[in-house]
């Protein structure tokens, strides 16, 4: 997959987790876990990638589409939706992932515990006046 093409910010974000195998060092998203997905763009076909706050379930990486507390999906999870193969690199390595978007039965208990590992979300559906969607990302062999 190619690089995608980004904003300033993200670009410097990356930078500072490639120098550092996958740790944010500096600025306001230090000390926090993310992660780089790439998808493909459900329209363009073309790369997009995201950076995302993530916890854990098991072996997979569990996000979250809250885009800040806004009233819409992140363009990502539409993405998703189209095409569930991405790339995720995370603590400084890369590989291809599956992206599920969890059904309601998994979804509670994979959001209470996203919330628990990072309390910040814990106000987003309220924010944002829907349900939040959970996406596990389960890394492939590759």
């Amino acid at each position: 997959m190619t690089e995608p093409s980004s904003n300033p910010f993200e670009d410097g974000l990356i930078a500072d987790m490639r120098a550092h195998d996958g740790n944010v060092t500096s600025g306001p998203l230090a000390g926090n876990p993310l992660l780089i997905m790439t998808s493909i763009g459900a329209r363009s076909g073309e790369p997009r990638r995201a950076i995302l706050t993530y916890s854990r379930g098991g072996g997979d990486y569990i996000v979250a589409g809250t885009k800040n507390g806004a009233p819409t999906d992140p363009h990502w999870v539409h993405n998703l939706r189209a095409n569930l193969n991405v790339t995720i690199e995370v603590g400084g390595g890369t590989r291809p992932a599956t992206a599920t978007i969890v059904d309601e039965a998994d979804r509670q208990r994979l959001w209470d515990a996203h919330v628990a590992a990072l309390p910040w979300f814990g106000g987003y559906p309220e924010k944002a006046g829907r349900v939040i969607p959970v996406i596990r990302l389960t890394p492939r062999a590759g």
